[in-house]
This record gives C-alpha cells, sequence and structure tokens, in this order.
C-alpha cells in the first residue's frame, strides 16, 4: 500500500452495499463519456476489493482468522494499472461494495487520496439482509439456505463455527454486523469532509434511476449526461437440490456422478459442451427467489430499529416513515 499521494488512484469510489444499486450505479457511470471505471478481472466483477484486502493467511494455529480478506493480494501496481484505459480529461472510479462495512478501508482510502469523493447506498436493513444472503448462496460463500438458520448463526460465527470453507471473507457472514451503518459511515466522516461523501438511498435510486444519477453527476463535477436506466445484478438463489447436486458432479466425489460425467465427456466434445450444456447450468441451478418469510422479517425491523432510528438523526431524514419503521407491532 502506497503511502503517498499518487494521482493515479481513483478520483470516487463507490463504497457500498451490496444489493442496493451499487452494481446498476457503476454500469450507468461506466457509461458516462467523462468516467472511467474498469472491469477487474480477477474473479470479483466489477469489485477490486484492494483497499479491504487485508490478505492476511487463513489459518492461524490451525484456526480459520475470520477477518481473512480476499483470495488474492493485489499489489499497488496492479490495483492502478486497472485505471490504465482511462484517457485525460476522465474521472477514474471503482465500486467495492466490501469498502463501506470493512473497518479499514475508509483510512487506506484517505491515506493515498485524501480528496477522494464516496458515494455510499444505504437500504432498509432487513431487505438488504436477505438479499445479501441469497447472493452469499449465489457465490456459494454461504451455505445455510434458510435465512433464519444463518442469521442466528451469527455468535457462532464470531467464534469460528460454521463457516463454509469456500468463505474467503468468513466475517461477511455475520449478518448484523453487515447493518451497522452509522457506524461504517462514521468511519468516511472521520477522514473525509462532508462535501466529499454522497449517501444515497436505495429507494430513491430506484424509484427514479435518471434523478439519482443527476445527483451523482453534479456531486462528481462531469455533465449531466441521459444514460439509460437499468437494474443490474438480479437477485436469484440456488435451488438446494440441485446446487448439492452441481456440487458432487464438479467434484467428482458421488460415483454415479464420475460415471455421468465419464459418459457425458465421451461423448461429447468440450466445444459442444461449452456451447450447449455449460449455458443451461445456471437456468437449472438458480432460480427466483422464495417468497420472504414476514414474521422473520417482522423480527429484523423490531431488532433494527434502533440504528434506523440513529441513522434518520445521522442523515436528517425520516428513514424510520420512509422504511415502514413506524408501523411496528
Amino acid at each position: 500500500m502506497p503511502t503517498a499521494i499518487d494521482p493515479r488512484m481513483p478520483d470516487f469510489l463507490i463504497v457500498g452495499h451490496a444489493k442496493s444499486g451499487t452494481t446498476a450505479m457503476y454500469e450507468m457511470l461506466r457509461r458516462h463519456p467523462e468516467v472511467f471505471m474498469p472491469e477487474y478481472k480477477g474473479g470479483a466483477g466489477k469489485e477490486p476489493w484492494y483497499f479491504s484486502r487485508d490478505n492476511p493467511h487463513p489459518q492461524r494455529s490451525g484456526e480459520r482468522d475470520i477477518s481473512f480478506t480476499g483470495r488474492v493480494p493485489m499489489s499497488a501496481e496492479e490495483y492502478l494499472a486497472l485505471f490504465d484505459g482511462a484517457v485525460p480529461g476522465q474521472l477514474r472510479g471503482e465500486a467495492s461494495s466490501s469498502y463501506l462495512w470493512s473497518r479499514t478501508a475508509a483510512a487506506r482510502i484517505a491515506a493515498v487520496r485524501p480528496d477522494a469523493r464516496i458515494i455510499a447506498i444505504m437500504r432498509e436493513p432487513a431487505s438488504f439482509l436477505r438479499s445479501l444472503h441469497m447472493q452469499l448462496l449465489q457465490n456459494r460463500h454461504e451455505a445455510v439456505f434458510d435465512f433464519r438458520e444463518a442469521v442466528e448463526l451469527d455468535q457462532d460465527r464470531r467464534e469460528n463455527r460454521h463457516i463454509p470453507s469456500r468463505s474467503y471473507w468468513p466475517s461477511a457472514l455475520i449478518y448484523s454486523d453487515r447493518v451497522r451503518y452509522v457506524e461504517q459511515l462514521g468511519r468516511y466522516h472521520e477522514h473525509f469532509s462532508p462535501e466529499q461523501v454522497l449517501v444515497l438511498i436505495y429507494d430513491d435510486f430506484r424509484d427514479d434511476n435518471a434523478a439519482t444519477l443527476g445527483r451523482v453527476e453534479r456531486f462528481l463535477g462531469i455533465s449531466e449526461v441521459p444514460i439509460e436506466p437499468l437494474e443490474a445484478n438480479p437477485t436469484i438463489v440456488p435451488r438446494e437440490r440441485l446446487e448439492g447436486m452441481r456440487r458432487s458432479l464438479r467434484r467428482g466425489r458421488d460415483p454415479l456422478w464420475r460415471v455421468l460425467r465419464g459418459t457425458g465427456k465421451a461423448l461429447t466434445t468440450r466445444g459442444m459442451r461449452e456451447r450447449y450444456f455449460y449455458p443451461l447450468v445456471p437456468r437449472a441451478v438458480l432460480a427466483s427467489p422464495p417468497d420472504a418469510d414476514e414474521e422473520f422479517m417482522q423480527e429484523l425491523r423490531r431488532r433494527f430499529k434502533p440504528e434506523v432510528v440513529a441513522l434518520s438523526e445521522y442523515l436528517q431524514r425520516d428513514l424510520v416513515a420512509l422504511w415502514g419503521y413506524d408501523n411496528l407491532d
């Protein structure tokens, strides 16, 4: 991590949250002629996670370290190379949803780019966590399909229990920590002036993409250019039984699946499998999200109401009424 200000560092960062419109905002801004946002090819889509990668060894004294972040390290030069495609006059930006709830990202960004502009998007806590849970299932970093059961594992996971082997950031699975909104924003306001931090509300962006984009354009000091609204990163969830079958097939541990996989390879070419079979797998394994457990959603809203009240006071906006927390029984 460099210690001096480097003008090649991004001018602005979309810091999160996940499942709150960050991908849609990224996709819209990267179409703006005055903005350059890289498409990171290292396995995390748009998100390089550079400022939230601690990358300690995942095992310490035989125990998993729940702060383990990211699958591979990233050097400063590798990060800066992501912006090589920017042309003179373009603002450089990036979007990593881990930055908002990372305990270290705000300070690390400020150390190398104290004049950076920060964009955060906040979403009603219960619906955010439900969508997050489905995304973690889709990414196979979460192994517990029942949302209630997954949330109830928070304390166990703080003690390094019930953490799936594929999770390269186990603390991401502690759901209640993801909605400490005032604490998260406070870390950015500690290092950046109020004029450098724009906090958006997911409902506003969902209801009027163009108006919210206009706010962002004015915040960044770029021209207000019409950009087609879009929905990116839709919520989907793996079908539990088919996901288990898919894993067995991929690992080759089940004898029947080993026979079927071997037969399939014998009867088809790699080109045929890539053209016809592999595109069908996501359709079979992934499905539209199930109906929400409204009883549990209400339980979560009662639990997180103090956080919503605090955020309302922090932002000077009545999110209690907007998110329906004033009607909780």
